[in-house]
């Protein structure tokens, strides 16, 4: 049975009532028509479906060293960079890039304190445009695990035009629970420290809760 997240229910039942209320107005003006509306509505119904698919993904090793994939998609970065928001100096950045046949719930990597939170409003580019890291609507938050912080970063795309997020500084989080969620999918980006050992490479695909990113 599919598990459907909190996200979802409002847009598809709206999303119901329009595909009701068409199909309606199709049988009464077009009745040899409603065969072929009804097959349509049931493929867009389904295809919105499972944008809000939540699978339960237990962490096999509960282990705060290990910073496990925050979202389902691909790797697209690995790269040494400046993070220019908190930390103020180089980190390791590993970027998922989230289609729309991913689940777009986002999960804590770590447990630990949320020490900083910062929603931002701004564009829609494309989430592998270079500038959509600081230039999108995304929100940043940073964990930190007693040991060590780390950044995630969840970022809007040309798609994606709303971004959920249920923590705030001082939460104590678990790794493993949602922590958000990106409607229609786009980008998550993380910054580790740089003696991280980096446990995936460019274009691997990888599963919230189930694929270790790095070891701190």
């Amino acid at each position: 049975m599919i598990k459907i997240h909190k996200e979802g229910y409002k847009i598809l039942i709206s999303f119901t009532l329009i595909l009701g209320a068409i199909n309606s107005l199709i049988f009464w003006l077009l009745p040899s028509a409603l065969i072929i509306s009804s097959i349509i509505s049931i493929v867009l119904f389904l295809l919105v479906l499972q944008f809000f698919r939540n699978p339960t993904r237990e962490i096999l090793i509960a282990d705060n060293n290990m910073v496990y994939a925050p979202a389902d998609g691909k790797i697209v970065t690995i790269e040494e960079t400046q993070e220019t928001e908190y930390f103020n100096d180089k980190r390791l950045q590993i970027s998922i890039f989230m289609s729309p046949t991913n689940v777009h719930v986002n999960r804590n990597p770590i447990s630990g304190t949320i020490n900083y939170f910062k929603y931002h409003s701004g564009k829609y580019l494309v989430a592998w445009h270079p500038k959509s890291s600081t230039e999108n609507e995304r929100t940043t938050v940073v964990i930190d695990n007693g040991e060590e912080e780390i950044l995630l970063r969840q970022i809007a795309g040309a798609v994606a035009k709303r971004i959920v997020n249920y923590v705030a500084i001082g939460d104590k989080v678990e790794q493993g629970d949602d922590m958000g969620f990106i409607k229609f999918g786009s980008r998550v980006d993380l910054f580790l420290p740089l003696d991280a050992k980096i446990e995936v490479s460019i274009g691997q695909k990888v599963k919230g809760n189930k694929t270790v990113i790095a070891k701190i």
